[in-house]
């Protein structure tokens, strides 16, 4: 081992003044879902121009909010990938979901639209399309709703549900948190009545939160909800995290481009990237893969498979379905540090260590 400090694989960004901005919701008397929900949803629809979003406590919350809007039911089959995070496909799982897998894309390692169009049957009901790492993976029109789960990339918004999430080692962070982008005002509207148990919260705020007004309830509850809404604290965070976006976005760009010029001299590595790329992972194919973490990590280096295939896992049948393409690169590809605190140097110098072979 060298006396370098270890370049963390992931690392969270918090703003300097969020203590400060959270510290004053603190003393406020909102510190569930309250005001600060509302202008982080509106600036949020701001900067990214869409007309829709409802925060949620987790982008898993997103992904399953979305489902339910789908109204999947046990039986129905529904597409999707799985080089992701197992949080994209669990939800599905505990609907009673069967879950046909996709290839991926030798380049972007997303899914491949052609093997989806050819296992879409009648009872497909939903297409999961993951932007992976960041990249964004344009299926085109399908016959049957696509759930974009962006999740990874932030400011990727194809898709008929998008769903993305602010957990701690995202773009920007609400400690954990999520939203959902629909395309219409009566999913919009649905979707809040979910993500808290069912009730109408509009119309609480206009009886001034009173359930109760002269012997008739003030609101009643028509749908079954859950307990999945932000908190102003988080809210606060993602209001200032929101400011620092483009920042990061930039700042996330120039290191990748930097790893992109570098590790393309070096035989046996391939970068990962798409013409459309926020850059939440730096992943690469690489040559005899554990010879090269074992490298990096002698040299301080953080390396890691962010993502496990899926159907791997006993939950999901525990097989390796046949998939060309992602069997194989199955045993290639790894993810480099990518984060706001990984510097140029730092890049250069896990690029000096790679040029030196594994």
């Amino acid at each position: 081992m060298n006396s370098r400090d270890e370049i963390n694989l992931f690392y969270p960004y918090v703003p300097e003044e969020a203590g400060e901005e959270v510290a004053k919701t603190l003393r406020t008397r909102w510190i569930g879902q309250g005001p600060k929900v509302d202008i982080f949803e509106q600036k949020f629809a701001e900067m990214f121009n869409v007309k829709y979003p409802v925060s949620v406590n987790s982008g898993s919350a997103a992904l399953e909010t979305a489902f339910d809007l789908i109204g999947l039911k046990a039986g129905d089959e529904v597409i999707s990938t799985p080089l992701t995070c197992s949080a994209t496909n669990i939800p599905l799982l505990r609907m009673g979901v069967k879950i046909i897998w996709a290839d991926i894309n030798a380049n972007n390692l997303c899914l491949n639209r052609t093997d989806v169009l050819s296992k879409i049957t009648g009872k497909t009901k939903a297409i999961v399309n993951v932007h992976l790492g960041g990249i964004e993976n344009t299926l085109g029109e399908m016959p049957v709703p696509v759930v974009a789960d962006s999740c990874q990339a932030l400011g990727v918004f194809s898709g008929d549900y998008v769903c993305c999430s602010f957990q701690a080692i995202k773009h920007i962070t609400t400690g954990d948190g999520g939203m959902l982008i629909v395309n219409n005002e009566q999913e919009y509207k649905q979707a809040k009545f979910l993500r808290w148990f069912g009730i109408d919260r509009e119309k609480k705020k206009e009886a001034n939160w009173q359930a109760y007004r002269e012997r008739d309830m003030t609101f009643d509850i028509e749908i079954l909800g859950y307990k999945r809404q932000m908190t102003d604290i988080a809210a606060t965070l993602g209001i200032v995290g929101l400011n620092h976006y483009k920042e990061v976005l930039e700042y996330r760009r120039k290191i990748f481009n930097l790893y992109k010029t570098k590790l393309s001299k070096i035989d046996g590595i391939t970068i990962i990237d798409g013409d459309n790329n926020v850059c939440w992972l730096a992943t690469i194919l690489v040559e005899r893969r554990d010879d090269f973490a074992r490298v990096m990590f002698e040299n301080k280096i953080d390396t890691n498979l962010v993502q496990i295939r899926n159907d791997l896992f006993n939950i999901f049948g525990g097989k390796r379905t046949e998939l060309p393409v992602l069997n194989s690169i199955e045993d290639k590809y790894i993810s480099l540090p990518l984060h706001m605190k990984v510097t140029e140097d730092d890049v250069d110098y896990i690029s000096s260590i790679a040029q030196k072979g594994w």
